[in-house]
């Protein structure tokens, strides 16, 4: 028995959600699906038995960390590793099957669920780990871990496994056929639209941020409120120009001594936030369409439509991982005394690291280049690894075309020639829109957006896919027809 056999058999023990014996009318998936974001946001809120709430105070730049934006992750909380290890376990598995390294085919029944199943066991590994390494370096504290009993400890390291489990039963609810699109979506979309309200509307002032956070602003009025709108009205009465509105900045030291300048909620990020929005909506309506007929009814002509944007925020949202799991292992690096890990580990991340807003830009504008650069470049090998792997790629669409008999008018009947023909369409689109979407969230992370350029990249993809799977769920329940002729009875 191999190791997927292995896993795939546990995973099989696992409890469960059962799907539906019928299709759930669309009013009551929309009520799963809240109840479901109902229970994250709880989870999200529901401090670590064991973990001091000082210790674990999340302050307005833990709430930025893009670790926490793609993993729907929240500091201290039952959501401490969020969507991690299913993403990590999901991409692992995606990579493997794609690279042939595991022997799968995911159009067969018996082994998309031998795939599911043993995702779901190496999800929970990933968790253990993560767990594990966190609860060993106490990054909530690392200056206590030597005295933290190892019984907190392993309770610790239990309730991110559970939350893990738990996590992974509410994606379950969901894709089953209970709720609505996936959990995975959800939470990332519930995390950053809580982070963009935060940032607009939250009358809390600095000073309580600062004694939540551990953080000393310097050179800024610590009655003002942090959210842009209460900073308006709060201006108003208190004889703030318009300046200072336009752009907001404050100093602030940390707990080791060090003093940085970041960007405050302010009317350029408030901006650039509704423009990228309009932007991607924009480009999410963009195809380029390949005009085909079909081989069964002849004289029947369609158009195959590819999206402008291929690779939808898959680059970026790769690139965020990485990064992600960098600062990750540095941290733990740094916790534990892994100086010649940490030394390299800390130049890199230095240079990913994104700007704290146009300020830095004219300070320190060779760093924001090479941040560019970085992250521009691995959205491109990115994108171009993900259409090879995730089925995407000019070999795969030539064969689903020839499958489902329709042709391309005046190219033979052949997959290699079909598949020549595709390759100036897809390649061109995969590193176009790979390059469009990096640089929509550079720039978006360079002027200060609210919620950060990847995290606007995945809400207004995943609000983009609610309204068209709601759109469809709709037009079926006014056609009942449709539901035989597509199959969905």
């Amino acid at each position: 028995m191999g190791i997927l056999d292995l896993l795939a058999k546990i995973g099989g023990r696992l409890p469960t959600v059962v799907r539906p014996k019928q299709t759930q009318p669309l009013g009551r998936r929309l009520i799963w699906t809240g109840i479901v974001l109902v229970v994250y946001l709880v989870m999200a809120q529901t401090p670590l038995y064991g973990v001091q709430p000082g210790q674990a105070a999340t302050s307005i730049l833990a709430r930025l960390y893009i670790m926490q934006i793609i993993f729907a992750s929240n500091i201290g909380t039952l959501m401490e590793l969020g969507i991690g290890p299913i993403v990590t376990a999901g991409l692992i598995m995606q990579i493997l099957v794609g690279a042939k390294l595991l022997k799968l085919d995911l159009s067969n029944i018996e082994d998309r669920k031998k795939f599911t199943e043993a995702q779901k066991v190496l999800a929970l590994l990933v968790g253990l780990l993560e767990a594990t390494l966190l609860t060993i370096s106490w990054h909530w504290n690392p200056a206590v871990r030597l005295i933290v009993p190892w019984y907190v400890k392993l309770i610790v390291i239990l309730q991110l496994v559970f939350a893990t489990y738990i996590v992974m039963l509410l994606d379950e609810l969901i894709q089953k056929g209970w709720g609505l699109g996936s959990g995975v979506s959800l939470f990332i979309l519930a995390g950053v639209a809580s982070r963009v309200f935060w940032l607009i509307f939250t009358p809390l002032p600095l000073s309580a941020i600062g004694a939540e956070s551990g953080l000393q602003f310097m050179n800024v009025n610590l009655a003002a409120p942090l959210g842009f709108i209460p900073y308006i009205i709060w201006g108003a009465f208190n004889g703030v120009t318009f300046n200072d509105i336009i752009l907001r900045y404050a100093q602030y030291r940390t707990a080791q001594g060090t003093i940085q300048v970041m960007q405050l909620p302010d009317l350029v990020g408030f901006v650039s936030t509704l423009g990228i929005i309009a932007i991607l909506v924009y480009l999410e309506g963009m195809k380029v369409e390949i005009p085909v007929t079909s081989q069964r009814m002849r004289g029947i002509r369609t158009r195959v439509p590819l999206k402008f944007l291929y690779v939808t925020n898959i680059p970026i949202l790769l690139v965020g991982i990485l990064y992600s799991d960098l600062q990750l292992f540095l941290y733990i690096a740094s916790s534990v005394g892994g100086g010649a890990l940490a030394e390299p580990l800390n130049i890199i991340i230095t240079y990913m690291r994104t700007p704290l807003g146009p300020l830095e830009l004219v300070y320190d504008p060779l760093r924001v280049l090479i941040y560019a650069i970085i992250w521009g470049g691995l959205a491109v090998l990115f994108g171009l690894l993900w259409v090879e792997i995730a089925g995407l790629s000019p070999a795969q669409q030539a064969e689903n075309l020839i499958k489902s008999g329709l042709e391309v008018p005046g190219i033979r009947r052949n997959v290699k020639i079909l598949e020549r023909m595709l390759a100036k369409y897809i390649y061109p689109l995969t590193i176009l829109s790979s390059i469009i979407v990096a640089a929509i969230a550079i720039v978006a992370n360079i002027l200060g957006a609210y919620g950060s350029g990847t995290g606007l990249l995945l809400a207004v993809g995943i609000i983009y896919q609610y309204y068209m799977m709601i759109a469809y769920e709709r037009t079926l329940e006014a056609y009942p027809m449709l539901k035989r002729l597509l199959g969905e009875e």
